[in-house]
């Protein structure tokens, strides 16, 4: 049975923002774990593996120093859910019974070549990412945009945005969407910088968006709570930049979106 490996490109831009070699990436996990008083063995050749996809989970100890070196969750970063039972090797990758069982089966997705293949267009790429939002404390609407690399997997996109590339600095989203003909759907999740007016909070919440027929723009509507746990609304639009998720295009939009 032949399976398709995806490469986690989300880790990658991650490490990339960072500006972070793998050897350098690797070092800083080890240096995450020995501050949690969980050791580990972190090398170049388990992030090599991580990227390539040929790992697609990781043992808890290696999450929890990956979250710290990072400051984001370990599902956030391109990493499926460990499945209970599944083995896991010595050098804390996923063991191979856990790709047998999840989404490369055929009797449960057909050809397991093709199961993971975009359906229809594929979203992949840099995009612009902009969403409005009411301060109601503060009386003004204001914008944020972020840079965002999107990957697409069958149905569903994973959109991180770039490390470093928002108006907002420190606020990271995140969004999780499933994608039915033109119609995407899913949930947001923002982590606002420790320092800045929302003093660090998380906010979370829905979103659905309209893709246009160029496949170049979605546009929609998200909803979520505020400041004062009241629900709100707004516009939310992603506009494609670049179709590639190479290094090279990833690095030259690892800056600020510009008014």
């Amino acid at each position: 049975m032949t399976t398709t490996v995806q490469t986690n490109d989300v880790l990658r831009a991650v490490r990339i923002g960072m500006r972070l070699s793998q050897d350098e990436f690797a070092k800083a996990i080890r240096e995450a774990g020995k501050a949690l008083r969980e050791p580990n063995d972190a090398s170049k050749r388990l992030v090599q593996r991580w990227e390539s996809g040929q790992t697609r989970t990781c043992r808890p100890a290696y999450a929890r120093a990956l979250e710290k070196a990072t400051g984001r969750p370990a599902e956030a970063l391109g990493f499926a859910l460990a499945v209970p039972g599944s083995r896991v090797h010595e050098d804390g990758t996923g063991g191979h019974d856990l790709e047998a069982e999840g989404a490369g089966s055929t009797e449960a997705d057909g050809d397991p070549a093709t199961a993971s293949q975009p359906q229809g267009d594929d979203f992949s790429g840099i995009w612009l990412s902009r969403y409005e939002f009411f301060s109601s404390s503060r009386e003004q609407t204001f914008t944020a945009a972020h840079h965002v690399l999107v990957v697409h997997r069958g149905n569903r996109l994973t959109v991180e945005s770039l490390p470093g590339a928002s108006s907002n600095p420190d606020s990271p989203i995140h969004l999780d969407l499933t994608v039915d003909r033109n119609v995407v759907t899913g949930s947001w999740t923002e982590q606002t910088a420790a320092d800045g007016y929302y003093n660090g909070a998380r906010y979370h919440g829905a979103i659905q968006l309209l893709v246009e027929p160029t496949g170049r723009r979605m546009a929609g509507k998200w909803v979520g709570f505020g400041k004062d746990f009241d629900v709100n609304t707004g516009p939310w639009e992603l506009r494609l930049l670049d179709r590639s998720t190479s290094k090279a295009s990833i690095e030259r939009h690892l800056v600020v979106p510009e008014s």
